[in-house]
């Protein structure tokens, strides 16, 4: 034990693969994202039946990336509008009712992006493709105008990763205003994979949870897509992919993420509907409880090993 300590101490701190994270994690997946999105925008159609496959295909591919709160996604609040949850005041469906009982002349690509975040993206499509309740008007004419304008928002996020990501490649340089060294940009990064970890645990998972007593299946993510599980895997796996990138030498993380994704995929509930049963809540806490040691894992072996801990993130006191 006294070896292992003195040489835990002795160690140079590892440099991250701030580049590979960058070239094979960050730009391919907002690339999937805005080709996902421009093929759901293309579609003429607006059969849900149709329109459906394309939906999911686009919140897929936003999963690969949506733990990446810094830079391009701060900017305009386009995270928020990519994807507005949780809403506890139904201000987004509020917001639509009013968009479907106005003029469909006026959904226009520049009105969109003046409107709430909570009316747009992928909670908002969501709303007009599984509809809980009947629609007020054709909604025709509002999936077409939120499709494109998470379509461009898509395409803006790929123009604006390449001078963001330059930043993170050149951190340390004397004409880098943004990352004055390479460890800020390790940083950086590092946060990201643990309040992505925190928001699966408190949020995709906490929120249902609720308590023994009362658990709040109602609260689920994605619930009226069943995509509540989906949802908690592909982030995951997004985030998995991240602290691989970002250390490959962290035996302990990863083994938790292999028990972690063992976990998620033997469970049957896509919408978290059951868990009103003592047995379905319980394996739904287990998950929960294996997710927050990936990332008591990671604290403990990936921090150190950049030597890096935590820094703000933009998530930080919602």
């Amino acid at each position: 034990m006294r070896a292992l300590i003195l040489a835990l101490l002795l160690a140079t701190a590892a440099e991250a693969d701030t580049a590979n994270v960058v070239q094979t994690h960050i730009r391919p997946g907002y690339a999937a994202f805005a080709a996902a999105t421009n093929n759901f925008a293309a579609l003429d159609s607006c059969d849900p039946a149709t329109l459906r496959p394309a939906f999911h295909a686009a919140y897929d591919a936003w999963l690969g990336v949506a733990h990446l709160s810094q830079g391009p996604a701060e900017e305009e609040g386009r995270a928020l509008a990519i994807l507005f949850w949780p809403d506890p005041k139904a201000l987004g469906w509020k917001a639509q009712r009013a968009l479907l009982a106005g003029s469909p002349d006026s959904l226009t690509l520049e009105a969109m992006s003046d409107q709430s975040v909570a009316a747009r993206g992928l909670s908002g499509l969501e709303r007009l493709l599984y509809p809980t309740d009947p629609l007020p008007a054709d909604p025709c004419p509002l999936i077409h105008a939120t499709a494109e304008d998470l379509a461009r928002m898509a395409r803006d996020l790929v123009i604006e990763w390449g001078p963001y990501g330059d930043l993170l490649l050149t951190a340390g340089q004397p004409d880098n205003p943004r990352f004055l060294t390479k460890d800020e940009a390790t940083q950086a990064l590092f946060t990201q994979l643990i309040t992505g970890l925190d928001y699966i645990a408190d949020r995709r998972l906490g929120r249902p949870l609720g308590t023994f007593d009362k658990p709040r299946p109602d609260l689920a993510e994605a619930r009226a897509s069943d995509r509540s599980l989906r949802n908690v895997i592909l982030s995951l796996q997004a985030l998995r992919d991240l602290a691989l990138q970002l250390t490959p030498e962290s035996p302990r993380t990863l083994a938790a993420f292999v028990q972690t994704l063992l976990l998620a995929n033997e469970l049957s509930d896509p919408s978290f509907a059951h868990i009103t049963d003592p047995q379905a809540w319980l394996k739904l806490q287990i998950l929960q409880q294996s997710i927050r040691t990936i990332r008591d894992a990671a604290l403990a072996e990936i921090g150190p090993a950049l030597g890096v801990t935590l820094g703000f993130n933009a998530q930080d006191g919602d």
